[in-house]
C-alpha cells in the first residue's frame, strides 16, 4: 500500500525502533508502515469504530478513543513521537492537542491541510462558496474540520506553545514543494515539533 505524502513523509524522518502513537490513525497505514519497515512499536488512538477494528484485525495496537479528552491518560514522554496526521482541524481544541502531544511525545509530527491554499482562495473569492478540492474532499455540510488552519497559522500556534518547529514539509499535487510561499501554495503541510 502506497501512503499519502504526509504520512510517507513522517515515516521517512521517524527513527527505527522508536515507541511511536499515532492519534486519529484511521486504517492503520502509518503504524502498519513503521512496524513493517522500520521495527517500531507501534501504537493508536482512532475515534472511528470501524476503523478501529480493522486495525485491530491487521494485529494493530489501536484503542478506541478521542483525543480531545484520552490523551490527558497518558503518561509524560511515554512515546518517542506523538503523531497527529489530518486530524488537528477536527480537534476541538487544537491548542490543547498540541500541548498534550508534546507531552506524551518527545516530538510530535503533525499535518493537515491548508485552509490558505490558492485553490481555496479563489473559490471563496470568485465562487463564493467553500471549496471542494482534493486536500478537502466533501461539502462544507460533510466535513469533520472545525477549525480552518493554515501554514501560517500553525507557526505561530508553535511558537505560542514554546514548540520549535524542527522540519517541515509542504505538498500540492501529492508532491513535496519548497517552503517559499507555503501558506498559498500548499495544499497540506507536515510539522515535526519539540519542546
Amino acid at each position: 500500500m502506497t501512503l499519502r505524502p504526509d504520512l510517507a513523509a513522517i515515516a521517512a524522518h521517524v527513527a527505527p525502533g522508536s515507541r511511536v502513537l499515532d492519534i486519529g490513525c484511521g486504517d492503520g497505514a502509518l503504524m502498519a508502515e513503521l512496524e513493517s519497515a522500520s521495527g517500531c512499536d507501534a501504537r493508536g488512538m482512532e475515534l472511528d469504530g470501524a476503523l478501529v477494528e480493522r486495525c485491530v484485525s491487521r494485529g494493530l495496537s489501536v484503542v478506541q478513543g478521542d483525543a480531545n479528552v484520552d490523551l490527558a491518560n497518558y503518561p509524560d514522554k511515554a512515546f518517542d513521537y506523538a503523531i497527529l496526521s489530518q486530524t488537528l482541524q477536527t480537534a476541538t481544541r487544537p491548542d490543547l492537542i498540541l500541548d498534550e502531544l508534546l507531552r506524551v511525545g518527545r516530538r510530535a509530527f503533525v499535518s493537515f491541510p491548508n485552509f490558505a491554499h490558492w485553490r481555496t482562495r479563489a473559490a471563496l473569492m470568485f465562487g463564493g462558496r467553500m471549496p471542494v478540492t482534493r486536500a478537502l474532499p466533501v461539502s462544507w455540510y460533510e466535513t469533520q474540520n472545525i477549525h480552518h488552519v493554515t501554514v501560517d497559522d500553525f507557526r505561530e500556534l508553535a511558537k505560542a506553545k514554546g514548540a520549535v518547529i524542527e522540519q517541515a514539509w509542504f505538498f500540492a499535487n501529492e508532491s513535496g514543494i519548497g517552503a517559499s510561499g507555503a501558506n498559498w501554495r500548499a495544499e497540506f503541510a507536515v510539522f515535526e515539533l519539540s519542546r
